[in-house]
């Protein structure tokens, strides 16, 4: 993808980052010397190279590099534990760390543990002190490097190798294969209609697939990279408006913080086309908001790691078009129809698919090119993961007649309160209808009396003396008694994890402690 862009338009500015900006020839040329230094250390295919970094033009170039070596990628989240870092490390058999030197603290408590680590190449103006093997600076890398041959990969092997957030357990390795990186951009370009003329912002993480894919599609039909170090709102909007960005995917998080200063800060966003927001579900209400003040298509998007990653868009088929704007927000709003090249049902506890009734609610399972081959190491937990050759999500669905499946929860995350099935997203929706709430997130904990209570960690807007009972009377008016919250917690901030979603987990850590 990236010789074919660099061969077609080698003059093209491919990537701005910051007060830099590199054209297609340049970037091609800076993979190839990044791959032929990592063959000079020893790296070859199937080895793995691991990438702990912010948002940058050399985590894009990791990404071809790797490829074109036929190494694989391990991209880490920035907001680990040393810990946690150094087992992923081990897991994947990491052989050399691409890092920040910003992340030099964290790796230095990792030097005690029994590492395969050999080297580390470091992302900055200068070496870090954080151990005592062999390092070097990524700029004197390339210049010092002769340029790699690429070969051209087998579809079938390993590409990337990306971290769960090990919610359930230890984190698992997923592994996706050339070709399902692949078949996902081809058809990422087709359903979006991307283009050498788009913009693209990498503003989400590059370290997750909700921005991951982007790396590819919009380099294998020739348009720009325009990256963002790290998020905040005001950076994120000033870049968008500044570099004519056309197209991005943004959390919901990240888009309720946008959407919040737009009102209050407008910007030029005039070059915007399309909003994609995905990672996590997102309230109808927040929805509507964001078409309003970006005054752009939206498109809400579904996915998994395991899936690389999209399984719905709510993009609208062609008869929906024609229907007047609010029928045609009722499917905007929705999760979704199937992404091309995947297979997609809603399934009960038997197996049997659903009532496509937007009532009966079932498991969502998929199966197609861009799905993973399984676990690093883990035949067992890949063998439950499926049903034939079915992965089940454990993402809990509706289907319409239409076939566009609207998520209410995570399996897991199901609140049972006095044998009552309430769904998180539900309650979530209601609360992001009331003019004081920010964010908010709701989720099951210990009852003596209902065995779970309906519990939710709510954040106020600005000077809003919003109190409990009243938030909980306006979700009574729209909800079934069980559905209401018992308990509202209100914090100053939400706890997210390393993409920027709401990390529930991490709240009720917070409440028992």
């Amino acid at each position: 993808m990236l010789q074919s862009a660099a061969e077609g338009a080698p003059e093209k500015i491919a990537v701005v980052d910051g007060d830099q900006r590199w054209s297609y020839a340049q970037v091609h040329d800076r993979a190839l010397c990044l791959g032929g230094f990592f063959a000079e250390q020893g790296i070859g295919a199937g080895d793995r190279i691991a990438i702990l970094a912010v948002n940058s033009a050399a985590y894009l170039e990791t990404y071809f590099a790797a490829a074109g070596l036929g190494a694989i990628v391990c991209p880490l989240n920035i907001r680990l534990s040393a810990p946690e870092l150094a087992f992923i490390l081990r897991d994947a058999g990491a052989r050399w760390l691409v890092a920040d030197v910003a992340f030099a603290p964290v790796l230095s408590e990792l030097w005690s543990e029994q590492l395969p680590v050999a080297g580390i190449l470091w992302i900055g103006e200068s070496l870090a002190e954080a151990w005592a093997g062999p390092a070097w600076q990524y700029q004197q890398a390339l210049v010092a490097s002769a340029p790699m041959t690429p070969v051209r990969q087998d579809p079938a092997t390993v590409a990337q190798l990306y971290y769960t957030s090990g919610t359930t357990g230890k984190p698992k390795g997923v592994a996706l294969t050339h070709g399902n990186v692949g078949v996902h951009a081809l058809c990422a370009i087709d359903e979006l209609s991307l283009s050498e003329a788009d913009v693209w912002a990498h503003i989400a993480p590059m370290f997750h697939l909700a921005d991951a894919w982007a790396c590819f599609a919009l380099t294998a039909v020739g348009g720009q990279h325009v990256i963002l170090p790290r998020f905040d709102a005001e950076s994120a909007l000033s870049t968008m408006a500044r570099e004519g960005v056309s197209i991005t995917n943004l959390i919901p998080t990240m888009l309720n913080l946008m959407n919040e200063r737009l009102s209050a800060h407008p910007h030029d966003l005039s070059n915007l086309r399309l909003i994609l927001s995905g990672g996590a579900p997102i309230a109808p209400s927040l929805v509507r908001a964001v078409m309003e003040n970006f005054d752009c298509q939206y498109v809400q998007t579904y996915g998994m790691t395991e899936t690389s990653p999209y399984l719905t868009l709510s993009l609208l088929h062609p008869h929906l078009q024609q229907l007047p704007a609010e029928e045609q927000f009722v499917y905007q709003a929705k999760t979704g129809r199937p992404f091309a090249a995947v297979e997609l049902k809603v399934v009960d506890e038997a197996g049997t698919e659903i009532a496509s009734d937007e009532h009966a609610v079932g498991e969502i399972w998929v199966r197609g090119p861009t799905v993973t081959t399984g676990y690093w190491n883990r035949p067992q937990e890949t063998a439950a993961a499926f049903a034939g050759d079915w992965l089940k999500t454990g993402d809990l669905a509706t289907m319409d007649p239409e076939g566009y499946v609207n998520i209410v929860d995570r399996k897991k995350d199901m609140i049972i309160t006095g044998g009552e099935n309430v769904y998180c997203v539900e309650v979530e929706n209601v609360l992001y209808q009331h003019p004081d709430v920010l964010e908010a997130a709701v989720f099951g904990l210990p009852d003596p009396k209902w065995g779970e209570a309906v519990s939710a960690a709510v954040v106020l807007r600005a000077k809003s003396t919003l109190s409990a009972e009243v938030l909980v009377s306006f979700c009574k008016r729209q909800l079934a008694g069980f559905k209401s919250p018992k308990r509202v917690i209100f914090l100053a901030s939400l706890p997210r994890t390393g993409s920027g979603k709401i990390s529930k987990k991490k709240i009720r850590e917070e409440i028992k402690s």
